[in-house]
C-alpha cells in the first residue's frame, strides 16, 4: 500500500523533506493534494482529512502522512516513523536519537529562515513587515546562518565512521534534509549562503553526494520536484540577502 503524503500542492515547503526521503528510498506514495479531485484527491481531500472531527489524533497542519490507520503530523516525526521502514536510519537507539536530533536542528534553522520574511506574524504579508524583516535578516545572515552551518560541519567531521555521512556509514534521512536545507538557503540567500558555505566544505561535499544519488538525481530532474517560489519557506527577496 502506498503512503499518503498530505501537503500544499504549489510549494516545496516542509513537505519536501518527506518527499526526498520517500523518493530516495524508492517508496510508493501518493502526493494527495497534487492529485485530481475527480480521483478523490486534491487540496479538498487533504483539508477533509486535516479537519476530520472524528480523528482522535489530528495533525495541526500539513505536512502529515497517512499509513493505513496511522495519521502522523510534524516533519521530524514523520521522518522518524518512516526511516526504519525506508532503511534511512541505523538500528541502534543512540543512532536513531542522534539522527532525530540533527533533524530537529535542521527544523530550527528552517524556521529561522522563514522568520526572516515573516518576523512579526505569519498571517501578515511580507510587505506589512519589511523593516522588521530586514532587521531579522541581518542577524540571520551575519550570525545565525553561519553558526548553524558550522555546527553541521563539525558533526560531519566528527562522525566516527568518516565524513561521507552524517550518522554512521550509510545514508540517513538527516542527510537528505541537510541537502534540502542547503538548496533552500542557496535559493533564498545566495550571497550569504555562499559566504557561510565557503567555510563548511564537508557540508558542501555531503550535499553534492546526495544530489548524485541515482533516485535523488532522477527526482530532481522530474516534474515531481516543484521549483522554489515566493510562497514557500525559502523565499528570495534580494534586499534580505544582506552581508
Amino acid at each position: 500500500m502506498a503512503y499518503e503524503l498530505h501537503y500544499w500542492p504549489g510549494i516545496q515547503g516542509r513537505g519536501e523533506f518527506v518527499r526526498l526521503a520517500l523518493e530516495a528510498a524508492g517508496a510508493p506514495y501518493t502526493d494527495v493534494a497534487r492529485g485530481a479531485e475527480d480521483a478523490g484527491q486534491g487540496t479538498a481531500a487533504m483539508l477533509r482529512c486535516l479537519h476530520d472531527a472524528t480523528q482522535p489524533h489530528p495533525p495541526f497542519a500539513p505536512p502529515f502522512l497517512k499509513d493505513g490507520s496511522l495519521l502522523i503530523g510534524q516533519t521530524a516525526v514523520i521522518l522518524h516513523y518512516l526511516a526504519p521502514q525506508l532503511k534511512l536510519v541505523a538500528r541502534s537507539e543512540q543512532a536513531r536519537l542522534w539522527t532525530q536530533q540533527i533533524q530537529l536542528t535542521i527544523a530550527d534553522l528552517v524556521s529561522e529562515a522563514h522568520d526572516t520574511h515573516h518576523p512579526v506574524g505569519a498571517g501578515l504579508y511580507y510587505e506589512d513587515q519589511k523593516p522588521e524583516a530586514l532587521r531579522r535578516a541581518r542577524e540571520f545572515c551575519s550570525a545565525r546562518l553561519p553558526k548553524y552551518l558550522q555546527w553541521f560541519e563539525s558533526i560531519v567531521v566528527r562522525n566516527p565512521a568518516g565524513p561521507r555521512h552524517l550518522v554512521g556509514g550509510k545514508l540517513s534521512y538527516a542527510e537528505l534534509s541537510l541537502f534540502q536545507l542547503v538548496e533552500g538557503l542557496r535559493y533564498a540567500f545566495p550571497k550569504a549562503a555562499a559566504r557561510a558555505l565557503a567555510g563548511t566544505p564537508g557540508v558542501v561535499r555531503l550535499h553534492d553526494r546526495v544530489a548524485e544519488l541515482p533516485r535523488v538525481a532522477a527526482y530532481l530532474r522530474s516534474e515531481r520536484r516543484l521549483p522554489f517560489n515566493e510562497q514557500g519557506i525559502f523565499r528570495r527577496y534580494p534586499e534580505l540577502d544582506v552581508l
